[in-house]
């Protein structure tokens, strides 16, 4: 299979501080690859190095055989969940997306409210998003970052917020999308989560990534 993500002694430092120490691993296509680490581990510090958020202080990033910040600064195909989205709490579910989807112009009206009903919401509703609770927001994130069908899908702790029927959800979700070819890093302090749904896993501790299980 071939690699969609490569990175190569990936180092990243805040001021005097080494977050992230000569990180070295590959995602293939259409894998789900789980993280686990406490939380300042330096996982979401990585998933924003991977998304073009973060430039490496040293060592190199690839998507698709194109390097972060020499050959792209953001990559196209790649959505992503990470902290809490940030929504406009006076516009319902669908004009934030839709706000959102003008900036690339690649999806329809139809496609933004087809993937809102795929994570369970009414697209029709006039709820403002000030209004939602956690869990409905998070799955506003969730259909934000998989609505324009990138290929590759960086979720920071997805189930944050969500009740069981919600999780249940999400993870027949993920894994259907894992099914069409898409390729998932995932974070999650959810063992279940880790278990159902990870081809492999790897542990994060004090910014050093070693994998526990294949």
């Amino acid at each position: 299979m071939s690699k969609i993500i490569e990175i190569n002694n990936l180092c990243k430092s805040f001021k005097e501080a080494d977050v992230l120490k000569n990180i070295t691993f590959s995602v293939e296509r259409g894998k789900i690859v789980g993280i686990i680490g406490r939380n300042g581990s330096g996982k979401t510090v990585l998933f924003k190095c991977i998304c073009g958020l973060n430039l490496p202080t040293k060592g190199t990033v690839k998507i698709d055989n194109k390097e972060l910040s020499r050959d792209m600064d953001i990559p196209d195909k790649i959505g992503v969940i990470i902290e809490n989205p940030g929504f406009l709490p006076n516009y319902n579910g669908f004009k934030n997306l839709r706000f959102l989807a003008m900036i690339k112009n690649k999806i329809d009206d139809k496609q933004i409210k087809e993937t809102i009903k795929l994570v369970g919401l009414n697209p029709e509703s006039k709820k403002h998003v000030g209004k939602y609770s956690l869990g409905m927001r998070q799955r506003l994130g969730i259909a934000q970052a998989i609505m324009e069908n990138p290929d590759i899908l960086i979720l920071d702790e997805p189930m944050n917020g969500l009740d069981n029927d919600g999780v249940q959800d999400m993870r027949k979700l993920f894994l259907d999308l894992k099914e069409q070819g898409k390729t998932i890093l995932l974070a999650s302090h959810n063992k279940e989560d880790i278990e159902v749904l990870c081809d492999e896993v790897y542990m994060m501790d004090k910014g050093v990534l070693t994998q526990i299980h294949n």
